[in-house]
């Protein structure tokens, strides 16, 4: 690794003006000099921040987050912003460089008055050498350009299409979800949101590592593997070169080290005594901690380590499917068949530099709840090395979008040129984490071009996802599938017409048991949700007493701080995402009928049932048909702001009662009832574990005073679902099963609502305080 020699993470300012003030002479900047005779606002700044962040800390605007200040956020994207700072070398050499981690987003970096670097894209990093240091004082000047103004330099052709208030990021590589999006608020944000440092390059160094599995033997424990590398030499002769390399798990280890013939190529080798990388519930996601070594003679010129995850992926698909299940869509992680259960992950944090801060107590519950998947939605940004790490240690696979989403992307070489070398980068940082199993192209890219643009379109013109990526992915990292589009239309389902084997279920989020949700054939759902209102204690930290309750105008319009924090861009009538609090209620009024409540406390506990019983509904179903289903990824565990939504953890980290319905229902092991036929319903026993199981079970009637209706013994087979017991109901019975069972000696529960339509709020409270359920959180009276 390079030395780090100036980590430039303190000490910065930031100067701002409005374009329309300053776009005469914003270019003309180039030192700080230059910029303190401007007389422009001055901030202190942190770094890795965000300017906006910077602005409420001075005390300049109020908390972006509180009632109707998000909208007011919109007046200041007109910004150009200058960070600066001044720094100190003992001593120069050359080969120093400055790294900016992520820029945020069209930025021109001055270092002692020298254009050195242009910047055009957060997702990635930025670095360029420096020449024009000196010994002692240097300063550096980083110009931020508003990105909704530099938007206006591309002319958009009229085959690209997007949401309303997204137009201006289809150029601009920066996160969709940051000009407006029905999950998060439109902060078109700008900063220095990770770390900048700057180094000295090594003469002698390793660039780049790529490690993979080639082929495997389970039951003999055997695999062949392959390290690609690309390292810089500073002699001509190559004969004293070397590499080593180095890796140990448990027991079992690899060696070898290796005279070079050119700087760059493969070296395969073969692991005996092999651990192999699974995911949670398959096995032991073991890790090879790996050290590479450049040596010229004997002498130690640089290092790299990795953790090797030895483990193979493959996608089994087909593009359609259809209600006899004749199709498929499931992932093998060494060749055994996976189900699939977790969340979207979307963005932590609207401001993304403080995702750093936010990722662990995230991650941590991501794996309490049993998940074995995540799905990185492309409206976000590519997640820290912090993540991925998490996700190799804990057995959690990976889904990547990569950072697209909800739109037709201009198909002109400018937008060609300036996803590929996005694509090579985050691809190269990433493609070592044995957690990632599938680069997908989009997200809902194919549903943007076949439908939403009022003429319907074969996506499988896209060439951005069909050829772009799909050559950046096959020349770096050929060791995954590539995924077009997520749900991805191909020729055959354009032009047919039959339902895709992936899906996105939404549909009309009605009732969670009606014939949209139990008719669905897909095979693997990476998209469905369901809304659950934050509690009291959180909405207070958003919304003003004065409009915290009710929700609705006398018009029967929402209150402007919830229609805002239901990310509405403006406050109209009918505007974008306006619905999201009516579509709330409906879904309490159709649980509850009558009985809504029309008090805040009860209201929001009601809606919070409303979601949990259709989130553990949705993914039970996936469960019971494993495996005709093979997955369900849901949406989503946690918000990046403070909103109405679908999450069932809010910003304050508050879980909604929904988190422990979701962990009991993706319990390993997990008994559960499917919904009924001929007043039959049939209890399963999902078993997602490798192992054959013991259960002892019961199923009392919690509201006819604890009444055994049903108890058994049964062994579940490793990785099956299997029918255990029957039990007749009455055609409109509305009854509280608690299902119990023990498992060596370990107890386990569930439940299962009969005809959960139109029920009674205060039997439902009641059954689920006497069950233990009652886990609501921040209803504190």
């Amino acid at each position: 690794m390079d030395k780090k020699v100036v980590e430039l993470n303190s000490g910065w300012k930031i100067a701002y003006e409005e374009n329309y003030k300053c776009k005469d002479y914003a270019d003309d900047i180039y030192d700080i000099k230059t910029l303190k005779s401007k007389n422009l606002p001055e901030i202190n700044a942190t770094v890795p921040g965000n300017f906006e962040l910077d602005l409420y800390k001075e005390g300049i605007i109020e908390d972006p987050f509180f009632g109707l200040n998000p909208l007011k956020m919109q007046d200041w994207e007109n910004r150009h912003v200058w960070y600066f700072n001044e720094f100190y070398l003992d001593e120069t050499d050359g080969t120093e460089y400055i790294r900016f981690e992520g820029i945020d987003t069209i930025a021109e970096v001055y270092v002692n008055g020298h254009l050195v670097l242009f910047a055009d894209n957060m997702y990635i990093a930025h670095e360029t050498k420096l020449d024009n240091l000196y010994v002692g004082k240097n300063e550096i000047v980083v110009h931020i350009s508003p990105a909704t103004i530099a938007a206006r330099e591309y002319e958009l052709p009229p085959s690209s299409n997007a949401q309303e208030y997204a137009y201006d990021s289809l150029y601009i590589r920066k996160a969709p979800h940051m000009f407006g999006w029905d999950i998060m608020p439109r902060l078109v944000s700008c900063g220095l949101w990770k770390p900048v440092a700057i180094y000295r390059r090594k003469a002698d160094r390793i660039n780049d590592v790529f490690i993979y599995t080639t082929a495997i033997d389970v039951k003999n424990s055997f695999a062949n593997a392959s390290i690609f590398f690309n390292v810089d030499v500073s002699k001509d002769l190559l004969k004293d070169y070397s590499l080593e390399v180095e890796g140990k798990c448990k027991n079992s280890t690899f060696y070898f080290k290796k005279r070079l013939w050119h700087t760059q190529g493969h070296f395969r080798f073969n692991i005996s005594d092999c651990v192999f990388w699974w995911p949670k519930n398959a096995g032991s996601p073991d890790l090879y901690k790996t050290t590479i070594n450049l040596y010229y003679k004997d002498y130690l010129c640089d290092s790299f380590n990795v953790n090797f995850g030895v483990r193979t992926v493959e996608l089994d698909r087909t593009n359609v499917t259809d209600s006899d299940g004749n199709g498929e869509f499931c992932f093998k992680i060494n060749g055994k068949k996976v189900f699939c259960m977790g969340s979207n992950w979307v963005p932590v944090d609207a401001y993304h530099s403080n995702d750093i801060n936010r990722l662990p107590k995230a991650l941590e519950m991501l794996d309490d709840l049993g998940c074995n998947i995540t799905r990185c939605w492309g409206g976000n940004v590519y997640e820290d090395d912090y993540f991925f790490d998490f996700c190799d240690s804990h057995g959690i696979m990976v889904w990547q979008d990569f950072a697209m989403g909800c739109a037709v992307y201009p198909q002109d070489q400018i937008f060609f040129e300036k996803l590929q070398d996005e694509a090579i980068q985050v691809i190269k940082r990433l493609r070592n984490h044995p957690s990632l199993i599938l680069w997908a192209g989009d997200n809902e890219g194919d549903y943007a071009y076949q439908d939403w643009g009022g003429i319907r379109r074969n996506p499988d013109k896209n060439v951005v996802t069909r050829e772009v990526l799909a050559r950046v992915c096959e020349a770096h990292d050929f060791t995954r599938p590539y995924l077009p589009s997520s749900p991805y239309i191909t020729e055959e389902a354009y032009v047919g017409g039959k339902p895709t084997s992936e899906e996105h279920l939404w549909g009309p989020r009605d009732y969670f048991k009606g014939p949209y949700y139990n008719t669905t054939v897909c095979h693997f759902a990476s998209e469905t949700g369901y809304h659950g209102c934050p509690a009291p204690a959180s909405l207070r930290k958003f919304i003003s007493k004065e409009e915290l309750w009710p929700c609705f105008k006398e018009n029967g319009f929402p209150n402007d701080e919830w229609e805002a924090h239901s990310t509405c861009m403006e406050l109209l009538p009918d505007v974008a995402y306006s619905y999201r609090i009516r579509l709330m209620e409906r879904q309490v009024k159709t649980l509850f009928g009558d009985d809504e409540s029309d008090q805040l406390f009860d209201f929001a506990k009601q809606s919070q049932i409303s979601q949990a019983e259709a989130k553990k509904f949705f993914i039970e179903r996936f469960r019971i048909s494993k495996w005709r289903r093979t997955g369900i990824i849901w949406w989503n565990l946690i918000d990046g702001w403070p909103q109405i939504s679908d999450a069932i953890v809010d910003y304050y980290y508050t879980k909604k009662l929904a988190y422990h319905y979701i962990k009991r229902s993706q319990n390993p092991v997990c008994l559960m009832f499917g919904e009924p036929v001929d007043n039959v319903i049939s209890l399963y026993g999902v078993n997602d574990t490798i192992y054959d199981v013991d259960v002892s079970y019961k199923v009392t009637d919690v509201i006819a005073d604890g009444k055994v209706v049903l108890e058994g013994k049964s062994i579940l087979t490793g990785d099956t679902s299997l029918l255990v017991n029957e039990l007749t109901i009455d055609n409109n019975q509305k009854t509280f099963y608690l299902i119990e069972w023990e498992i060596n000696g370990k107890s386990y529960k569930n439940h299962y609502f009969t005809n959960i339509l139109d029920i009674n709020y205060d039997t439902y409270m009641e059954a689920i305080r006497k069950c233990g359920f009652d886990e609501f959180e921040g209803f504190d009276e």
